[in-house]
C-alpha cells in the first residue's frame, strides 16, 4: 500500500470529521462542503483499493488476505454509508453521523496499512 496515500486519507478524514462536529456544534445540517470532502475521501479510497488489488493480482501475498480483504470492502463502503445517512439525517446530528465515518476510515486505513506491512512470520 502507498503510505503517501494513507496519510492523504488520514488526513482528509480528520478534516471532514472535524467538519462534521462543527457543525453538529453550530446545530446546522451538513452542507456541500461536507459531501465534497466525502468524495474526496471516497475518491482517495478507491484509488488505494484499486492500487492494492493490483499488487494482489501481481503476486504479492500478505499475511491474512481474508481480513485485508474485508477492511478494504468495509473502509470503501463507509463515506459512502456515512455521507448518505447525514444527507437523509433531518436534523444536526447529521454532522456526527458524518464525523463517526470519517474517524472510523482514519482508523481502519492504518489498520490496512498493518495488515499490509505484516510479514505473517
Amino acid at each position: 500500500m502507498n503510505l503517501v496515500l494513507v496519510v492523504a486519507v488520514t488526513v482528509v478524514s480528520a478534516l471532514l470529521a472535524l467538519a462534521g462536529l462543527a457543525s453538529t456544534l453550530a446545530r446546522r445540517r451538513i452542507g456541500l462542503l461536507h459531501l465534497w470532502g466525502t468524495a474526496l475521501l471516497e475518491a482517495l479510497l478507491l484509488v488505494q483499493a484499486v492500487l492494492a488489488v493490483v499488487l494482489l493480482v501481481r503476486g504479492e501475498r500478505l499475511a491474512d488476505t481474508p481480513t485485508f480483504l474485508g477492511y478494504l470492502a468495509g473502509i470503501v463502503l463507509l463515506p459512502v454509508a456515512g455521507g448518505l445517512w447525514a444527507r437523509t439525517e433531518p436534523t444536526r446530528w447529521a454532522g456526527t453521523v458524518l464525523a463517526v465515518a470519517a474517524a472510523a476510515v482514519g482508523v481502519m486505513v492504518w489498520r490496512l496499512q498493518e495488515l499490509w506491512e505484516a510479514t505473517g512470520g
